[in-house]
């Protein structure tokens, strides 16, 4: 059997500047540390970070008055922050930026009056957190379906955004369907797509284009973007499961199959990827590493964290950029 562990995969700019805000806080602030809802949606990373003493929260009230807490990297809406002003707590914001973005389209949008088509999942936090800039004005797509039944009353000013995280394809066909019902209807000046969604999803159609019968994904059931590589490997032709590791891998996913391909979402972090991989030669897999696209895409830290960071380098005579 052949087993081929495509790139890009894994830790996107965004998680891995939230992760290292957390880092960073466990070494600065006094105990405990607070996270509101989980900082990256994957088990083994917030499982790891409790086991450091943080206390993931699914309310700020469950945050006592003045603590340092953490905004995850799916971002807020202004009520919460709000909130956390309120109760004086001392926020750090690991939202990742190109989920800002997307809030700043929404304020941007209804200065100028438009109503907002927001593509994406109901529930999910992104969607939470950017739907609470503009509650009145954002109307929630969640499938071509949707799309075709929406009713609204006439506007002129009509703009679509969507969830960074969604499938590129499926998105394309519920923007196709918004586009039918409204002619006006506009987009952002730029793709809210999160590059490495896409870059991650184009590796699996690649993956699968090369002959790749079964997809492993690693990547928790609450990640979205993990959850979408499953369904691009379907959509293209092979089967794919979704691993939190290798203890979900069920043998019999591999009976007769020639070539297997492992990716992971942007949350899963690579040591998940290479136990997979061991487990996998252990099999008789032939293990092969190829790259599709190269990323050098980095995010800068919040300013209160960003120079203790260089401080901490310059004590050590370390560079700037962590090993993860």
């Amino acid at each position: 059997m052949r087993a081929t562990a495509m790139r890009p995969r894994g830790f996107c700019a965004g998680v891995d500047r939230a992760i290292e805000i957390v880092d960073l806080a466990l070494d600065l602030f006094p105990p405990p540390l607070y996270v509101r809802k989980e900082i990256v949606h994957n088990r083994a990373v917030v499982e790891g970070f409790r086991t450091r003493g943080v206390i993931f929260v699914d309310s700020l009230d469950e945050v006592p008055e003045g603590r340092v807490v953490i905004f995850s990297a799916h971002g807020v809406s202004p009520s919460v922050r709000e909130d956390a002003q309120r109760r004086r707590l001392r926020v750090i914001d690991a939202t990742c930026p190109l989920v800002t973005k997307v809030h700043l389209e929404v304020r941007r949008f209804v200065k100028q009056g438009y109503e907002i088509f927001l593509i994406g999942h109901a529930g999910h936090d992104e969607v939470l957190g950017t739907t609470g800039e503009a509650p009145e004005r954002i109307h929630l797509v969640g499938s071509v379906e949707e799309a075709q039944r929406l009713q609204l009353p006439r506007h002129d000013k009509l703009v679509y955004l969507t969830q960074t995280t969604l499938s590129v394809d499926e998105t394309r066909d519920i923007v196709a369907a918004l586009q039918a019902r409204f002619p006006r209807l506009t987009g952002p000046p730029k793709d809210d797509i999160c590059y490495a969604t896409q870059n991650r999803q184009e590796a699996v159609k690649a993956l699968v284009g090369d002959g790749a019968q079964v997809v492993l994904v690693l990547g928790s059931e609450s990640s979205s973007n993990s959850k979408r590589l499953c369904e691009v490997a379907e959509e293209n032709g092979a089967r794919a499961y979704l691993v939190d590791g290798v203890a979900d891998i069920d043998p019999s996913w591999l009976a007769g199959v020639e070539h297997v391909g492992v990716t992971a979402g942007a949350s899963a972090p690579e040591h998940l990827v290479q136990e997979v991989l061991a487990w996998l030669a252990a099999q008789g897999a032939q293990i092969e590493e190829r790259e599709l696209i190269r990323e050098d895409v980095q995010f800068g830290l919040p300013p209160e964290l960003a120079a203790s960071r260089r401080g901490n380098a310059r004590a050590t005579g370390a560079g700037t950029t962590r090993a993860r």
